[in-house]
């Protein structure tokens, strides 16, 4: 991990350059290339993603060649088509495989950074965050409310706790801390079992603080109630408001924890989102809603009646506001990526809480997919679908890969199927050309790093290698969602609440090595075990069982919850205390059902 100092955490915070007067006249927000790339630098990068790309689509089309066809097999039908189902396979997951490199291929050379501005000291603001006690010590969230009441901003700014409890304890600290207070606990129109204002959910909480008191501001920025934010949140952030059609503006998200192989591992699989691909959105005006570490129009929440009813209700609510237009402009709405490091936070830190969380964003995922999300596709205007589809694209890739890879691993040890007729030595050698190729770009990315957690110079193997040991989660995201099964939104516990790992964490890595396993047993059984087919099933077995490998290698030693709770206190930096001003009203925004 790289050394943390006040001055390394300044100058994430700085990213994108010096806070600018704004020109006169009309503002729009203006953009700078990544890092002052040159035209030489743009023209090199161009020549790399364009080899990369054809390096891909040419090992495609030489594994899917008509002479690469299996022979058909007139005495086992089965077999047959089982062949076909092969070679249907490598087709889909090579073109999801295509369609990342193409994503990371295209955000590498979009990718741009905002000019900052100073921010309109008119706008009002509020600062939330929110609290589910029992799940989140309070002792964390006064870390973030102390650090709220510290943030730079020349206008009126009111720091707001959203209390889903309306526990004693939480509102007592709140007035110690100087901070406003709400709670919806016990008010039945702010707690339904779907829609706006949905119990026990973050977008409900949120919501029914919007009806009750969104009208007396003109944006909020907001925070996990893990997060820390810094000084500079503000003047790093609201100026781009004075751009009339942006709806929203959101910065990265990075862990300062450091205690797990889980946690570091958590934030480097993170890194293209961040540090490049929502860097590449600012060309669409289609950076994503994530939901901390952003500041939101309240006028643009209102035009999509609040906070999308999903298990994932940032990436929801974002594509719900790209797909209208801005009511007083006629404009698109828009949103804007700044690198600035303008909160740090907290990972998950056992196996399950990250699992749980991985779960959570890919359920989300997946039933926007299937649901709204193709239904305002033509409604996102020109490029924007596009880029939305290769965003869209990661955990289906992954999910696919993993589901169509098992199930034709077993179709080759226990049905003596062919598949491809390429010898496994020459697909293999290509693979990891096209493979090392893919890391080649991913690591030149490498330079624009968001996190000052991460050491510098770090290729950012834990982050590729987790994104591989998570695919049965995806997969078991994808499968529930085909299903139909209700998907739950589950508070990630934090600090000294964190769970624990068992046996039971790992209850789906288990049950595909079982499949796998029990496979590579019938093939020798059967007589059809040999290297060709064994190369990539075994390879899925060490996949299944390496975390498990991996949590009790790194298994904590075990502490008090007093220890635990000051080695958390003591990984939060310790932010400088600036002013906290109050506000003032009169506004109106309703939150309403969206159909």
């Amino acid at each position: 991990m790289a050394t943390i100092t006040p001055d390394r955490i300044r100058e994430f915070a700085t990213l994108a350059g010096p806070v600018t007067e704004p020109p006169p006249g009309e503002y729009r927000v203006a953009y700078q290339r990544v890092g002052g790339q040159s035209r030489g630098r743009v023209l090199r990068t161009l020549v790399v993603v364009l080899l990369n790309v054809a390096l891909e689509i040419g090992f495609v089309v030489f594994l899917l060649a008509p002479a690469h066809h299996p022979e058909y097999d007139e005495y086992r039908p089965w077999v047959n088509v089982a062949n076909i189902f092969v070679l249907c396979s490598v087709a889909l997951v090579e073109g999801l495989r295509l369609v990342n490199v193409i994503s990371l291929s295209l955000a590498t050379l979009l990718a741009r950074d905002p000019i900052p501005v100073r921010p309109d000291p008119r706008m009002r603001v509020a600062f939330l965050t929110t609290i589910v006690p029992g799940k989140e010590p309070v002792e964390m969230v006064r870390k973030t409310l102390h650090a709220a009441r510290r943030i730079r901003y020349p206008g009126k700014l009111d720091v707001w706790l959203l209390d889903e409890g309306n526990d004693p304890v939480v509102k007592a600290m709140c007035a110690e801390e100087g901070v406003r207070h709400f709670s919806r606990k016990g008010i039945p129109e702010y707690n339904t079992k779907k829609g706006a204002f949905k119990a026990k959910t973050k977008h409900g909480n949120y919501n029914a603080w919007l009806d009750r008191h969104g009208h007396r501001y003109d944006v909020f920025m907001s925070v996990d109630p893990d997060h820390v934010p810094v000084p500079e949140y503000a003047e790093r952030m609201l100026g781009y408001f004075r751009d009339p059609d942006v709806a929203f503006v959101v910065g990265p998200q990075c862990y300062a924890n450091d205690e797990r192989f889980v946690t570091r591992a958590a934030e480097s699989q993170q890194f293209p989102f961040h540090s490049v691909i929502q860097r590449a959105a600012n060309a669409y005006g289609a950076p994503m809603l994530v939901g901390t570490n952003n500041a939101v129009r309240i006028e643009a929440l209102g035009c999509v009646g609040g906070l999308i009813d999903s298990i994932t209700e940032d990436m929801a609510t974002g594509l719900a506001i790209h797909s209208r237009r801005n009511p007083s402009t006629g404009g698109r709405w828009r949103s804007v990526y700044t690198p600035d490091v303008v909160a740090v936070g907290e990972g998950p830190s056992s196996w399950n809480d990250y699992f749980s969380q991985q779960l959570r964003w890919c359920r989300g995922t997946f039933e926007l997919l299937i649901g709204p999300f193709w239904r305002r596709l033509h409604r996102l205007g020109k490029f924007r679908p596009l880029h939305y589809m290769l965003i869209a694209a990661f955990y289906p890739s992954m999910a696919v890969g993993w589901l169509l890879g098992c199930v034709n691993a077993v179709i080759y040890l226990t049905l003596g199927a062919t598949g491809i007729s390429v010898p496994p030595q020459l697909w293999l050698a290509l693979y990891v050309d096209a493979t090392l190729f893919q890391l080649w770009v991913y690591v030149r990315n490498r330079r624009y790093n968001v996190s000052p957690f991460e050491e510098a110079g770090s290729p950012g193997l834990r982050g590729m290698i987790m994104s591989i040991l998570t695919s049965p989660i995806y997969a078991a995201g994808l499968l529930a969602t085909l299903l139909r099964r209700p998907a739950k939104f589950v508070v990630t516990p934090k600090a000294v609440a964190s769970s624990t790992d068992t046996l039971w964490t790992f209850w789906r890595h288990l049950m595909w090595a079982a499949v796998i396993g029990g496979s590579i047993t019938a093939a020798f059984v059967l007589g059809y075990a040999n290297f060709n087919v064994l190369m990539w099933p075994v390879l899925a077995l060490i996949i299944t069982l390496t975390p498990m490998l991996l949590a009790w290698l790194d298994k904590p030693e075990p502490a008090s919850s007093e220890a635990r709770s000051a080695a958390q206190s003591a990984q939060r930096p310790e932010l400088p205390p600036e002013l906290a001003y109050e506000l003032d009203p009169e506004r109106t925004v309703k939150i309403r059902a969206v159909a």
